[in-house]
């Protein structure tokens, strides 16, 4: 069990060091790989596939895992100044449609735009002009992340960089986000969660009728059930 675990922090160590990945391939943040489903990805992070929350689950799955630094082995190897305090992961139908990075802000203490850009520029090559930037229509994750400073990708891909700020003591300090995605799979999540609040919306007075339903039989249940127990210990 020992060694299990010690591999399963190696891995993710080497998952989530930054390296520079040959060829920009923009398919990809670090080792994880954009359409990979959530097996392959869970096991590479280092979690299981139950860890995944179900966003919906029609008209197909949707999920969502979310890695933390916290959750590396007690006394791994594995290094612990990595700049990311949080990844999300969504999956649409099993496939990673998307990826939420979000950085530590005291790792990333002091660092400009430019810097922040120079970094990520070193894996997926030089970002876009501003005019070829993304318009829209925009997640909900894109449109909390504050302002996009750079963009990278192609028609397969996109990687985009955000800054916001936020007050930090007596003075304002810089976060920043990065969002990795398949346009083609965030589409399709996009149409598929707009069906399923619709078909949330429609069954709600349905859902409550069956909840009210079954909170008077439980009820009815519970008492019958004191009744017969009270009735027959019951000495005048």
């Amino acid at each position: 069990m020992k060694t299990t675990r010690t591999l399963a922090a190696m891995a993710l160590g080497f998952a989530l060091v930054p390296h520079t990945v040959q060829g920009q391939d923009r398919s990809r943040y670090r080792n994880f790989q954009l359409g990979s489903g959530l097996p392959a990805v869970s096991a590479l992070a280092g979690l299981t596939p139950s860890q995944a929350k179900i966003i919906h689950q029609r008209p197909v799955v949707m999920q969502e895992l979310e890695w933390r630094p916290s959750y590396f082995v007690s006394g791994s190897t594995a290094p612990q100044d990595d700049p990311v305090k949080q990844i999300v992961f969504s999956f649409y139908n099993d496939q990673l449609s998307k990826i939420v990075v979000d950085y530590d802000r005291d790792r990333t203490a002091g660092m400009t735009v430019a810097d922040m850009i120079a970094a990520i520029s070193q894996t997926y090559g030089p970002p876009l002009t501003p005019g070829a930037e993304k318009t829209g229509p925009f997640t909900l994750a894109e449109s909390e992340s504050g302002t996009s400073v750079a963009w990278w990708g192609d028609a397969d891909h996109s990687i985009v960089l955000y800054r916001s700020s936020e007050l930090y003591g007596s003075s304002s300090a810089s976060r920043f986000r990065l969002i990795v995605t398949a346009p083609r799979l965030e589409a399709l999540a996009r149409i598929a969660h707009a069906q399923a609040v619709r078909l949330d919306e429609r069954e709600a007075p349905q859902r409550e009728i069956a909840r009210q339903k079954k909170e008077v039989e439980d009820t009815r249940v519970a008492d019958e059930k004191a009744r017969r127990a009270n009735k027959a210990a019951f000495r005048p």
